[in-house]
């Protein structure tokens, strides 16, 4: 098991899966805090790089494309203190760092999880219900429908028609945008039948945000939604939080399988894919399951 523990949050490495808790440091952003522990299975990562600073490093994941409704809404769109997968790493503490990329990088070739996207979510997004209360709205889901309700700074014309309550079924998509520089943001729900002609300040089927404390917030609402509705690269609702295993891993410690996967790591070793370091890694992890 490998283990990094920082202010700014604790990764924990089994093998298996990647348990990330946020630290209660003050640069710790809220969206973090709320996200709370989360479970990364290993068949859900593409890659993980450290990054030595002067201050700090960083430790940063990859995740496969289409394995995690949060990054799916927000776009790779998240400040970094609001991103669950990066972790500050004080400069005493590098090689420990180092050493859990490390095991998480040689876990991946041992396993043989490919890096292409995937076609089924592998975390299972917010837990529910979930309600936010930014900019001129609340938006809400509670797994069948969401509710968008309105405060006193919301435009008349958008107001006027009073809270809307809009079944998961009508839902098509999920717009968020974070504020940036003189550019509100917003969060918006795309509704069959319903065409996007207006901006999120008169959309009724928009929170506009404006780049305040909580805004970072309606990105759980996203990706509550965003959990639930088809799978982009599908067309159909995946299982969610049910890691796929991955095309082509061998059940158990099957011989033949993991001689497979030494004549593999060669090639990927000829090739320049796998440093001399990383290849004898790998190596010796196959060697030791014979």
């Amino acid at each position: 098991m490998a283990e990094i523990i920082q202010k700014d949050g604790t990764w924990v490495f089994d093998g298996d899966a990647l348990r990330i808790t946020p630290g209660r440091d003050k640069n710790v952003g809220l969206l973090r805090r709320e996200l709370g522990e989360l479970v990364v299975p290993l068949g859900a990562l593409a890659g993980v790089s450290f990054e030595q600073g002067r201050r700090a490093g960083r430790l940063r994941l990859r995740l496969r494309d289409g394995a995690d409704p949060l990054l799916q809404a927000t776009g790779g769109r998240l400040a970094e203190a609001h991103d669950p997968y990066q972790l500050a790493v004080e400069p005493d503490r590098y090689g420990v760092a180092e050493y859990v990329a490390d095991e998480v990088r040689n876990a991946l070739l041992l396993e043989g999880v490919s890096p292409e996207p995937v076609g089924t979510y592998l975390l299972p997004g917010p837990s529910l219900p979930v309600s936010v209360s930014a900019g001129d709205g609340t938006a809400g889901f509670d797994g069948d429908r969401v509710r968008l309700e309105w405060n006193w700074k919301t435009e008349d014309a958008k107001a006027a028609a009073g809270p809307r309550s809009i079944p998961l079924a009508d839902i098509t998509g999920v717009e968020w945008q974070p504020a940036a520089g003189l550019e509100n943001g917003h969060l918006r729900f795309l509704v069959r039948g319903a065409p996007v002609t207006a901006p999120p300040k008169y959309d009724p089927n928009a929170v506009e945000l404006w780049g305040f404390k909580k805004d970072p917030l309606m990105a759980l609402v996203a990706a509550a939604v965003q959990a639930r509705l088809p799978h982009p690269s599908q067309g159909g609702p995946g299982p969610l939080g049910i890691p796929a295993q991955p095309a082509g891993e061998p059940e158990g410690d099957d011989h033949d399988a993991l001689l497979r996967r030494l004549r593999e790591l060669g090639e990927l070793h000829r090739d320049g894919v796998l440093t001399e370091e990383e290849f004898t890694l790998a190596k010796q992890a196959v060697l030791k399951r014979l």
